[in-house]
């Protein structure tokens, strides 16, 4: 048996533009999701979520709750990951994600992806999956030190088997997560050299022009666990404290002295959602001028955020008022998935000599 291919082509694996329609002539496949461990926030929206919108209509979408992986570091917790399957889906209806054109599905109702996950842990080593700097961040994000629970550690191959399943050739994720990407196509060429054909597809990571949104602290990215964020289905009064609580310039002390821009989370915030942007850059050149203090900056940003999130909510509202509906929609999404994973499943069994019967 060949060894594992351990070089990277980055440029090969990265993409900020991607063909809707591949030479093949059918519609590029796409793999995306979230883990269901909380609310869906900002930085969700910011990073996938308004993209989800727009790719539903040229590619072929599956959008995954990833319940099964939430469990490699929520085993003491459960019950959070179960009630909230219902609740980022429905953040997904509210804004606008269409289970009639983008197929959503839960990962754990899907045996033949841990079925997959099982035949790919032979094709990587434990060294391997230590060396990946994304898994690595994770570990000392959480201070596993060396208590790493076993999926949690093995976790790029259970991606690997998420995005191969559906034959995904994009997959939309932050620059943190490009490490995964490249040990998927590892084990996808691995697995290739074994069957001796092309079953498997390679993938590229479609990373968004903006970036991970900080939190409202300005200390960190926007994170469920570190409580700096907004959540999409905020209320107004949720939101107007959450911008009175928005890092801005600490050296910015009297009005008349000239801000700074840099590390500003309420202009990030700004650039990020507020649709004026010609107005946007004459504020940020009184800003940086002096004379403009962060209360109207925030005004601005209040102004903009009730704006963008009160629809959301209410659709959320509107969507919440029939979960058992709700819980339907993800049968079906899930439905149609397993169809497709299940095929790829038996392909890659034949490929191992696993076809018996």
């Amino acid at each position: 048996m060949s060894q594992p291919d351990n070089s990277t082509d980055v440029s090969s694996t990265v993409s900020s533009t991607v063909s809707a329609v591949p030479a093949s002539g059918k519609p590029a496949v796409i793999l995306t999701g979230d883990r269901p461990t909380g609310p869906l926030h900002l930085g969700h929206y910011v990073g996938s979520l308004r993209s989800r919108v727009g790719y539903q209509h040229d590619y072929k979408q599956f959008i995954m709750l990833a319940d099964s992986q939430a469990l490699t570091d929520n085993m003491d917790d459960i019950d959070k990951v179960r009630r909230n399957v219902v609740e980022v889906a429905l953040d997904y209806l509210a804004v606008g994600i269409d289970p009639a054109k983008s197929t959503i599905l839960i990962q754990s109702q899907i045996p033949e992806l841990a079925e997959l996950t099982f035949y790919y842990l032979n094709m990587v080593t434990v060294a391997r999956l230590e060396r990946n700097p994304t898994v690595k961040a994770e570990i000392v994000l959480r201070g596993f030190e060396r208590d790493i629970p076993a999926g949690f550690l093995t976790y790029p191959a259970s991606q690997a088997a998420d995005i191969s399943a559906f034959k995904a050739s994009i997959v939309p994720v932050g620059d943190d997560q490009i490490p995964m990407i490249e040990q998927t196509n590892e084990i996808v060429r691995r697995f290739n050299r074994i069957a001796n054909r092309d079953i498997l597809v390679e993938c590229k990571a479609l990373v968004p022009e903006i970036g991970r949104l900080p939190g409202i602290d300005g200390k960190a990215k926007m994170s469920k666990s570190l409580g700096n964020t907004i959540n999409l289905g905020a209320s107004a009064d949720e939101i107007t404290a959450a911008v009175k609580k928005v890092y801005t310039d600490p050296l910015h002390l009297r009005v008349q002295d000239p801000g700074h821009l840099e590390g500003n989370v309420a202009f990030i915030y700004l650039d990020a959602f507020d649709p004026d942007k010609a107005a946007l850059e004459e504020m940020k050149a009184h800003y940086v001028r002096g004379g403009l203090g962060d209360s109207i900056v925030k005004k601005r940003l209040e102004a903009v955020l009730q704006e963008l999130l009160g629809p959301i909510r209410a659709r959320r509202e509107e969507f919440a008022k029939d979960k058992g509906q709700v819980m339907q929609m993800l049968k079906e999404g899930t439905a149609r998935a397993r169809e497709v994973a299940a095929k790829t499943a038996d392909e890659v069994k034949a490929a191992l000599g696993l076809n018996y019967f």
